[in-house]
């Protein structure tokens, strides 16, 4: 039986850490609401996310956004930019402008002509922006991040960390970064859990440091 513990903070940022197939990226989908627990609690704000009510559910959904590796994978392939940056808006019944879009877009380092292209048109790295540009127009409380960068080269990986970090000290949201990548992962996080034998631990001190090595 799995056995995991964890805190998250507002504005803070935790990572998990662990072996290939340890559980990291599951732990993550129920974080996100995506997978229900077999047993075991989720708070989110004082309450257990598995009592919310349809309606409390929606709103946790929207409060609690998922990045995840592959940002191919988080666009329909039959869509251009402008239908699938409007999805959200739509899903969630907000209102919304082309001129918020591309607020969002400009914030994440993209130009708005890329509304008009498919996800194949993008690099790697122009997808992972705007996936990050779509999540955060939800304004979310939590952003579970799923190896957001193992896919990138190290340059557009340290860009993407640079604007996670941006973001967060602008609007205070929290993230919980999973990754394999346990020297981005010390610089990146404050907090780190690994996750092993079915069981997270948090690292400390020493550990920590030879977990990076």
């Amino acid at each position: 039986m799995a056995k995991a513990s964890l805190h998250l903070q507002q504005g803070e940022t935790i990572g998990i850490v662990g072996e290939s197939g340890s559980g990291k990226t599951t732990l993550g989908r129920m974080l996100a609401g995506l997978l229900k627990p077999d047993n075991g609690q989720i708070f989110f704000k004082g309450k257990d996310i598995i009592g919310l009510s349809p309606q409390e559910r929606k709103e946790y959904r929207r409060q609690v956004q998922m990045v995840f590796q592959h940002p191919e994978t988080a666009f329909n392939p039959k869509w251009k930019l402008t239908h699938s940056m409007a999805e959200p808006f739509y899903l969630h019944k907000i209102p919304f402008s082309e001129e918020m879009i591309s607020e969002q877009l400009v914030r994440v380092g993209l130009s708005n002509n890329i509304l008009t292209r498919y996800p194949v048109q993008l690099s790697g790295g122009e997808l992972q922006r705007a996936v990050i540009a779509r999540v955060m127009s939800l304004n979310p409380a939590v952003v579970v991040l799923d190896e957001p960068t193992s896919m990138l080269d190290t340059l557009t990986q340290a860009q993407i960390i640079r604007l996670l970090e941006k973001i967060q000290k602008q609007e205070g949201v929290s993230y919980v970064f999973i990754s394999h990548d346990l020297d981005l992962v010390n610089l990146f996080c404050k907090k780190i859990y690994e996750l092993q034998g079915g069981v997270l631990r948090l690292i400390e001190g020493d550990q920590r440091q030879i977990a990076g090595a």
